[in-house]
């Protein structure tokens, strides 16, 4: 260890000396850098696929010292300095790690990037993008957006495909056409032509799911697509409209549910006819329903 902050310190003392006396590096400033320190980043990931580990070891040479730059830089701007920097991320990895340095309890890396997502959030950033850089080649951009949307969706995905469009369809297969039979020989339906009963509106709040969440998740698909920040914002803003739209429509059919349509079923259906329906629940559940 004390090799490694000799080494650091000297690389700082350098630094120090390339500032006070080297003409082209007393001329530097974050923006003459900034795409020097890109050009280093490429260099690195050339090295990376070529699995060079000795010119990897050179590159991060190079993009350490942009960083020791930057934070001279920074010090004399009586901005930030070398320790500021180090501060930072010290603050940040022990933040963004409470599976290590707390109580979370994880199982696998993809609980550790839904977290990591949700603390950057709470630190402050009002979107899921707001960790993806403006000036990220368009390539890489839709990558990393994609990336973020689809780790703090795809439990709702897979909520969503496994629990409600199953729910529905076991609903309108079995339950809905027994319970409208039975509304509409106890006379407890609309009086026009055409007969609407509870269970219609439950199978138009079906519909209704089906169409926002096709919206919703068409929205999240353009996103990346999108040629400027600001656009992708108001799509995901948009986006997000959608799904709480979406969540409030649940919630109301599992209030119709259960405050008129269940009640129902229990007064009116028979013993025979609740054995039938939960025989059929479990063969649908076993992808055996009866036809």
């Amino acid at each position: 260890m004390d090799e490694k902050l000799a080494a650091f310190k000297e690389l700082l003392t350098i630094m120090d000396e390339l500032r006070a006396k080297c003409p082209w590096d007393k001329k530097q400033t974050f923006e003459t850098l900034r795409k020097l320190t890109i050009e280093e980043t490429y260099e690195l990931a050339d090295a990376i696929i070529e699995k060079d580990l000795e010119e990897i070891k050179n590159e991060l040479g190079d993009l350490m010292l942009h960083i020791v730059f930057y934070a001279k830089i920074g010090s004399e701007k009586k901005a930030f300095d070398m320790k500021d920097v180090l501060e930072s991320i010290n603050k940040k990895l022990i933040f963004r790690h409470p599976h290590v340095f707390g109580d979370t309890k994880v199982n696998d890396e993809e609980d550790v990037k839904a977290n990591w997502e949700q603390l950057k959030i709470e630190e402050g950033r009002d979107s899921v993008l707001g960790g993806v850089p403006k000036s990220l080649p368009a390539m890489i951009k839709a990558n990393r957006i994609q990336e973020k949307v689809r780790s703090v969706l795809a439990d709702f995905f897979q909520f969503f495909d496994n629990n409600i469009t199953r729910h529905n369809i076991k609903e309108e297969k079995l339950l809905f056409p027994l319970l409208r039979q039975r509304y509409v020989e106890t006379g407890e339906h609309s009086k026009s032509q055409e007969q609407t009963t509870a269970v219609d509106m439950l199978e138009d709040d079906h519909i209704k799911f089906i169409q926002i969440a096709a919206i919703t998740f068409t929205l999240f698909g353009l996103i990346p697509r999108l040629p400027d920040h600001s656009s992708r914002n108001v799509v995901l803003d948009l986006a997000l409209e959608q799904g709480k739209t979406l969540i409030e429509q649940l919630r109301l059919h599992i209030f119709r549910e259960d405050k008129v349509v269940f009640p129902f079923a229990q007064k009116n259906l028979t013993k025979d006819e609740v054995e039938w329906l939960l025989t059929e629940l479990e063969h649908f559940k076993n992808n055996k329903l009866k036809k």
